[in-house]
């Protein structure tokens, strides 16, 4: 019993940890507050427009998308700039390669918006 009692207390832990993460990343990063803003707003649309089941599931996948790309782009910037403080053209490669990757998400995020709400907006 006392193996199955450590296993929960883990992943309590981990949970709270989880949680002091996006707290974080909600508090420390301006582009997490931009899009949590417009997660908020897209949210507030799809009740607006009665959108579908199957909708609600690409918007909200896509919304979990984007932000949790956000957040492993902002871990990736923090262990870059933690390792290398300065100015070097590998780092600046790892991030930008990083931001590429929330944008290229956030670009299909509003491709699936556009698809959802543009038919229901004309």
């Amino acid at each position: 019993m006392k193996n199955n009692n450590s296993f929960i207390k883990g992943r309590i832990k981990g949970i709270y940890y989880a949680l002091k993460g996006f707290y974080l990343l909600l508090k420390q990063e301006a582009s997490i507050k931009v899009q949590a803003v417009i997660a908020i707003l897209v949210t507030i649309a799809g009740f607006y427009f009665h959108i579908s089941t199957t909708e609600w599931m690409f918007q909200t996948l896509a919304i979990g998308l984007v932000m949790g790309t956000e957040g492993i782009n902002t871990a990736i910037e923090e262990i870059a700039d933690f390792i290398h403080p300065e100015q070097h053209p590998k780092i600046g490669l790892i991030k930008d390669l990083s931001a590429g990757a929330v944008f290229l998400t956030a670009l299909t995020a509003i491709v699936i918006a556009c698809i959802i709400y543009i038919p229901k907006i004309f």
